[in-house]
């Protein structure tokens, strides 16, 4: 009996071998194209304008928050500066943090709230611009939000999320991460690093434009 057992084991491994020299992504299968992020333009905490060129050729994370959060986005934070951590000497990184309430969070409070948290802000920007393009880029372009909430008066409309984009250098969407997990932040980690490893496509982002 053991003979059988340690003998289909022993298939078993060997066809795996075989699988993965034959066919590269059988091991490491690529993250699906959820979406395609539209051209943006905002305004970072050092009142300058960021636009998908910023980012061209870069992976990222997309996050919602708001500087006067009391319960979730401080632990989204604190979650996102492990990953900040391990990629910030990484070039090719970065982490685009929008605000949800930009009628408080202007780019001075940014400014504020990023030097709070003691980063090098040429690696992670935080964002702000008009409700509308900021709301309508986490629904369309990173998924983070339900689309259908667009009917909705954006002047009654106030978003909260606990997820993170993860977007490639293409500019493509590739997985989406709940930022209150442990798990899921350990996936973003090594998911950032199989995108930095994987080529640049042709084709990057979408049409549409959100802006400022």
């Amino acid at each position: 009996m053991i003979f059988y057992v340690a003998f289909f084991l022993v298939l078993v491994l060997g066809f795996y071998v075989a699988m993965t020299k034959l066919l590269p992504g059988f091991a490491n299968p690529k993250l699906p194209v959820l979406s395609y992020v539209q051209p943006f333009s905002f305004i970072n905490q050092e009142g300058k304008a960021v636009t998908e060129r910023d980012v061209a050729d870069k992976v990222y994370v997309a996050e919602y928050f708001f500087t006067t959060c009391p319960n979730i986005c401080p632990l989204l934070n604190n979650g996102l500066k492990t990953i900040y951590e391990k990629y910030r000497d990484e070039p090719g990184f970065a982490i685009l943090s929008h605000t949800v309430d930009p009628l408080t969070d202007t780019a001075g409070r940014l400014k504020f709230y990023a030097d709070s948290l003691k980063v090098n802000t040429g690696r992670w920007w935080f964002l702000t611009g008009r409700k509308d393009s900021l709301y309508l880029a986490a629904r369309v372009s990173y998924l983070l939000d339900d689309p259908k909430n667009n009917v909705a008066n954006i002047d009654d409309q106030f978003m909260h999320t606990q997820f993170f984009a993860l977007v490639d250098k293409s500019g493509r969407v590739r997985k989406i991460y709940d930022g209150l997990k442990k798990e899921e932040l350990k996936q973003l980690q090594m998911d950032i690093a199989k995108l930095l490893r994987e080529p640049k496509q042709q084709k990057q982002f979408a049409n549409n434009l959100y802006t400022n």
